[in-house]
């Protein structure tokens, strides 16, 4: 009943920037942890960047100084600014949220579908 939707993925040229937004919708109570993973095919889902309710960041080593983590609550809308990008950071993005739906007690995790980020060279 809580479905993430990303956006902004694209083709980018090394060096240069992007922004990602991943906004959730449905029947939400409340919103804890929301991330951000990127995944290469055949290799393992990994962690980019996380966001706590309170607002507290945690990166992966290789992002830091170069992606930003956000969230807008009052749009349940999470946000990662991506710089001076490599072409190791190519991979699909997937957005995440530990979720409690209305009438719930129990949080919940959910994943966007993923949206694409290529870097060039």
């Amino acid at each position: 009943q809580v479905h993430l939707v990303e956006s902004g993925g694209g083709l980018v040229q090394a060096g240069g920037s992007l922004t990602l937004s991943c906004a959730a919708s449905g029947s939400i109570f409340r919103i804890n942890a929301m991330g951000w993973y990127r995944q290469v095919p055949g290799k393992q889902r990994d962690l980019v960047a996380l966001i706590t309710s309170g607002a507290r960041t945690n990166y992966a080593a290789s992002v830091k100084g170069r992606f930003t983590i956000s969230r807008d609550n009052a749009k349940n809308t999470v946000y990662l600014q991506m710089n001076s990008l490599k072409p190791e950071d190519t991979a699909i993005y997937y957005c995440n949220a530990d979720a409690v739906e209305l009438g719930l007690g129990r949080s919940l995790e959910v994943w966007g579908q993923g949206t694409l980020v290529t870097v060039s060279s």
